[in-house]
């Protein structure tokens, strides 16, 4: 028997990504030689680890902050990204609070799921510094915001279908800001393969991501075990909301207005100097 390539890769717990990976780190489709070993962690702390380059595991979904500072190690795989419309983080406030709207920022002390997130870049470029941003797991910023230790909160993942039961209410939708502004789809994060890898692995690994995805759509009650071993406290109905609306068309091929709004989200970063300038985030020849 042929010895399988065991690749470590990183993703996040949360259903988008359990249900759409299943398929490929449980070895239901396979390409080539390759076999997956996950290794599931907070975007946040994928993005660190993939920063900080010591142990850095050679296929990872990253934010795309965390891509812009190692696009020279990393490079964007066709298939696999958190990416559409509608799907954009929330600013969120207590019911009761005095701010209505993102100027009202400047005097505020705002939780957020990380300074190398999408949304951490998506706040920086359409509102005003805040008076303090205090990093913290996605999963604690809206318990902060509600129990007033935080004036506002940044919300991602399944935050837009549970910030009201927090006693929350959205202060600005920034993927609507994002869409008005470039009249395209948001990236949020994307799985991305080591540069260092061989031409031929990396498009085995986009091949086997979209082979993954479209396995998942294709009988969603497949990985929904999975999904649900995953979910933690979520109700099975905000699981298969969250699935809908991260797992698309774009997750399963880019495609090339994919790959342009990756490019758009990038160059707005590095040209507001949010972020450091860098090569093409993709790999032509793979």
């Amino acid at each position: 028997m042929t010895a399988r390539r065991r690749l470590g890769f990183g993703f996040s717990p949360c259903p988008n990504d359990t249900f759409a990976f299943w398929a490929a780190v449980h070895g239901v489709e396979a390409v080539g030689d390759l076999a997956l070993d996950p290794v599931l962690a907070d975007i946040e702390t994928l993005n660190q680890r993939a920063i900080a380059g010591a142990d850095a595991l050679p296929v990872t979904k990253l934010s795309l902050p965390a891509l812009a500072r190692v696009v020279d190690r990393y490079a964007v795989l066709p298939a696999g990204a958190a990416l559409g419309f509608g799907c954009g983080p929330l600013v969120v406030c207590r019911d009761d609070a005095a701010l209505q709207r993102l100027d009202d920022l400047a005097t505020a002390r705002v939780a957020i799921p990380g300074r190398f997130t999408t949304a951490f870049l998506l706040l920086s470029s359409f509102a005003p510094p805040p008076r303090e941003c205090v990093a913290m797991p996605f999963d604690r910023v809206m318990p902060a915001v509600a129990s007033g230790a935080c004036d506002a909160g940044l919300v991602i993942h399944e935050g837009r279908f549970t910030h009201a039961a927090h006693g929350l209410r959205a202060l600005a939708d920034l993927g609507v800001l994002w869409e008005r502004t470039t009249d395209g789809p948001l990236p949020l994060g994307v799985i991305a393969a080591r540069r260092d890898l061989d031409a031929g692995v990396v498009r085995d690994l986009g091949e086997l991501l979209r082979r993954s995805v479209a396995a998942a759509r294709r009988a969603p009650e497949l990985p929904r075990a999975y999904v649900r071993a995953h979910a933690q406290e979520l109700a099975t109905e905000v699981c298969d909301r969250h699935i809908a609306l991260y797992v698309n068309d774009f997750t399963e091929a880019l495609g090339d207005r994919g790959r342009r709004a990756i490019e758009a989200l990038l160059a707005r970063g590095r040209n507001s100097g949010l972020l450091p300038a860098g090569p093409s985030p993709f790999r032509e020849d793979a």
